[in-house]
């Protein structure tokens, strides 16, 4: 599987490719950042994130793409701007009918690190131990972003499982509802 996580952001956006399997090693296949200036006009930014975040889907042509959800912070115009990058993202995956899950910062700190809480330092480091690289991805975000695509294929085989046994179960109370009314 074959997976790019995104960490929206105005000003950087990261973006990281990911492919492996629950069980099996990782492997890199890019990270970047997706780069506007706070001097643009937010319209023209959304664009450039529209283009970076279409470029990299093409070249990594990923099974799903994992993107950061959006929590509330104290600032809301930070709060915005990476709720607007997110919203290009979704977009971005949707027009191509790709499969999107969001996972929060703490979903993601917890699978590659233990600790829902670790820091940007933390991460980094894991996110390189688990890869077998010299060093994390730079910028961080694009470290953020390569925590995404990972922590997604390893909770995605897991949150798959769970929902398919959701629909058997369904389907097997179904079945007795029916022979019960016969």
């Amino acid at each position: 599987m074959r997976v790019v996580g995104i960490d929206p952001g105005l000003t950087r956006c990261g973006v990281g490719a990911v492919e492996g399997a629950v069980g099996r090693p990782l492997a890199l296949r890019g990270a970047d950042v997706v780069r506007t200036s706070a001097d643009t006009d937010l319209a023209q930014r959304l664009v450039a994130i529209e283009r970076g975040i279409d470029d990299w889907l093409d070249r990594h042509r990923p099974d799903a793409v994992a993107v950061e959800r959006v929590f509330a912070q104290h600032n809301l115009s930070t709060v915005m701007g990476t709720a607007q990058a997110s919203g290009i993202a979704l977009l971005c995956a949707a027009r191509r009918g790709l499969p999107v899950v969001l996972h929060t910062p703490s979903e993601a700190k917890a699978a590659i690190t233990g600790s829902g809480r670790a820091g940007k330092a933390q991460v980094g480091a894991m996110v390189a131990r688990i890869l077998g690289l010299d060093g994390p991805p730079k910028p961080a975000d694009a470290a953020d972003a390569v925590a995404l695509a990972i922590c997604h294929i390893w909770r995605g085989g897991a949150d798959a499982r769970v929902a398919q046994a959701k629909q058997d179960f369904a389907r097997k109370v179904e079945l007795a509802r029916r022979a019960r009314g016969r």
